[in-house]
Parts: structure tokens; sequence; C-alpha cells
């Protein structure tokens, strides 16, 4: 491994440099142990000492020296960081070494230490403690969370427990809660694997509680705790932070029959059908506004809601109102009309509407209307997901009772994803539930 020139150090050296750095830590973490790899990284990020490899120094040194060096040096630390964790998380026994990368963090000097070469070492400091304040920090603390938690297993939080400690949960909050615009390579991979595994893991439980509850139902809670004591069959917990009452109620509601006899799915393919070849905008508009009303309650909606929404409706691109609107139209109408209902942005994180639809239609009718919305363009599944990202990092700190509304959206979210986006066969759910 050569490392690049060091005698200029422009902005356009740092690529190779940082390249140079990631070479190093990629050849380290694959022919190292974690312990080796842990000391190497204090040695050099956390300590700014004592490192064995000179070249490795003087190339730190020339990034942190760089007049941006506050700018571009938490992203290279953060993509230091997941090279490492990219391995490390692939194993559960190795995945306890993230934890202690991430605690090493802990150890970084206060102030400056002038018993050693102050213009690196103090430096490094310096940049390394504004990378904890930095999003890039934030979110390797909800990853460390959702490793730990998942090494735990840990399923029945306490009421002072914060909402931020229950994102194990929530995996498609993960996209946005753990990524950033310029998230690595290394990072992206992390998440996806970490988020692939626990859909799965949550969408198998869904459905062992779900056939368990059928069977109880079909044979007698009684029979069934006799066919336990004879080990033939084991009760299933409630995957969710829901009553079992509640589950029921929603997975009925997702999967079953709530308008005229159709389900959501249904009701998405005739609104599809309906619309796809709509002569203009403002009439897919309208179309659209029939479809979210009649999910609304009547009562509620003609107090003012029915109201408001077509007053929003209509100023959306009202340029466009006798142009044939395509995929991308429409698109960033069911966009923008996520934020009305639910949050806009971190920026303006007002949800009123959003609560004042659960105080009056209930949790599950809500999330009922955004999966409805949801399966007529399901391209803008990512951006409702973002949606909740939004509310749950500004609700974070608070506690899971100090926020019980929003756990409870987010877990029906879960629930309605898994049985409609989910990759198990619900089929049986839907047939069920057709009967009922």
């Amino acid at each position: 491994m050569n490392s690049p020139s060091l005698s200029e150090h422009h902005n356009h050296d740092i690529t190779a440099y940082e390249q140079f750095v990631y070479d190093h830590l990629l050849e380290c973490v694959k022919t190292q142990s974690p312990e080796q790899v842990l000391d190497r990284f204090r040695y050099l990020f956390i300590q700014a000492r004592n490192y064995d490899n000179p070249k490795v120094i003087k190339v730190l040194a020339k990034i942190i020296a760089n007049h941006d060096a506050s700018e571009i040096f938490p992203p290279i630390l953060n993509r230091c960081c997941h090279i490492l964790v990219n391995r490390w998380q692939l194993s559960s026994k190795t995945q306890a070494y993230v934890v202690e990368l991430v605690q090493l963090f802990d150890l970084i000097p206060s102030g400056m230490n002038r018993s050693y070469n102050k213009s690196y070492a103090n430096r490094m400091s310096q940049l390394v403690r504004e990378f904890l304040h930095s999003d890039y920090y934030k979110q390797l603390q909800r990853l460390v969370t959702i490793l730990t938690q998942t090494q735990q297993k840990k399923t029945s939080p306490k009421k002072e427990e914060k909402v931020g400690n229950l994102i194990t949960r929530y995996p498609y909050l993960y996209d946005h809660c753990l990524l950033g615009a310029d998230s690595s390579t290394e990072q992206q991979q992390t998440v996806s694997k970490v988020k692939t595994e626990l859909e799965k893991q949550f969408e198998s439980k869904l459905s062992k509680f779900v056939t368990y509850q059928i069977r109880v139902a079909q044979n007698g809670r009684q029979k069934m705790e006799e066919l336990n004591g004879d080990r033939i069959i084991r009760p299933i917990d409630n995957p969710t932070l829901l009553s079992d009452r509640d589950l029921g109620k929603s997975l009925r509601h997702y999967v079953g029959t709530v308008e005229n006899g159709h389900s959501y799915q249904d009701l998405s393919r005739s609104f599809l059908t309906h619309t796809n070849d709509v002569r203009n905008y403002q009439l897919f508009k309208d179309d659209l506004y029939e479809y979210v009303v009649q999910s609304i309650d009547g009562k509620y909606g003609k107090q003012s809601f029915n109201k408001r929404l077509y007053a929003k409706l209509q100023e959306m691109y009202p340029k466009y109102n006798y142009k044939k609107p395509d995929e991308f139209l429409k698109m960033r109408t069911y966009s923008q009309l996520f934020n009305y209902l639910i949050v806009d942005s971190p920026q303006n994180p007002s949800h009123l509407v959003f609560m004042d639809m659960i105080s009056n239609m209930g949790t599950t009718k809500t999330i009922g209307l955004l999966l409805k919305l949801t399966l007529a363009c399901s391209k803008v599944k990512p951006y409702l997901e973002k949606r909740f990202s939004i509310l749950f990092n500004h609700y974070e700190s608070f506690t899971k009772d100090g926020a019980a509304w929003l756990v409870r959206s987010l877990e029906k979210v879960n629930v309605a994803f898994s049985v409609n986006f989910g990759n198990l066969d619900m089929s049986f759910l839907r047939r069920i539930y057709a009967k009922i």
C-alpha cells in the first residue's frame, strides 16, 4: 500500500489521503483481531499518539491541517468507523466490538494536552470532539442501541424508557435515522443488513403469533393450554407493544375489509385503474380527494377536515391543472399530502393535523389512511417513512409513556407495512379476515 504524495495538501489531494487511511484500516480489520484494531483506532484518533505506522500519521496530519478540516473530517472519521463496523456486525461474536468502538469516544481528552505534539494531537482531539456533535455520531449511537438490544433480545421496554431506545423495533426508520445523504458504502451495507434481518425477524414472529391466536380461537384456550401442557403447542408472545386485542383489530383493519366489503389493497387497485389515464391534473386531485375522504369518519370530516384537505390539494401545483399528470407529478402530490397529514420537515416539525386525526379517528384508522395512500403509490413509501423518522427524532428524548400516541403509531405502521409490503405470505390472513 503506497502512501499519496505528501508534498502538497490541497483539497484535490484529500481524496487520495482518505483512501490511503481507508485501505490501511481495511487491511487491519481483515488481518488483525478486533482487540488489536480497537487499540489502533484509539492510538490514531483518541490519543493521537504512539501509532506504529508513521505514514498513516503523516497522511492524517495533512488531512486535519487542511483549512476545511472541520467540514471534511467528520465524514472521513465516520467512514473509518464503518469500515470496522461493517466487518464486525456480520457475526454475533464480534458485534460487541462495535459497542466498544463507539465507547472509545468517551475517552477523548476534554482539553488541550501540552505534553505532546500540539500541532497534531490537539488538532485531532478538537476535530474528534466536533465529530461528537455531528449527525454521524448520533447515527452510530443509534446503531449501537439496535445491536445491543438485539443481542439482549429486549422485548418489554419500561414506561420511563426513552422513545429513542425503541428504534430497534422500527427497521423502516433505519434508512433515515442511521444514514445520511453522504453515507459511505460500508455504512449503507451495514444498515441494509441489520434492517433486513430485523424485518425478517418481526415478520416471522408476527406470523407465528397470528397463527397461534387463530388456533386458540378455533380450539379454545383451555384446550390449547392442555396441548401446551403436553408440549405439543407453545404459546407465542405478541411481538408488538400493542395489546393482543389492539393488534388483532389492527391486523383485521390493515388486511381485512374496511369499506363496502373491500380491503385497502382492493381500494388502491380500483383507484389506480380509475386514475391511470386521467385527462388532467385537476381531475386527478379531485379523485384523490374522494379517495382520501372515503376513509375519514363522516362527522369528523364534515366538521372541517374535508374542507381543509380540499383547499390543500387545490393549492398544489395549479399551473399543471389542465395538463395530463405524469408519474413524477403524482408522486410529488402524494409527498406533499404526507407533509400536510403528518409532518412537514425537521425545520418545521408541527404535526397538528396528524394529532387531530388520531384524536378524532383513532390510531388504527389514521395509519390505515396512510397505508391506503401508500398502496396507491408504493414509490412514496420511503417518503412516508421519512415523515415518521422526523417525528421519531423530535420525540426521541421523551419517555415511552410521554409520547404514547407516537409509539402506538410507530407500532401500527410496522404492522401495516409488514402485512402489506413484507416478504411473508400473508394470504392466509386475508382469507381469514375476509370471513369475519
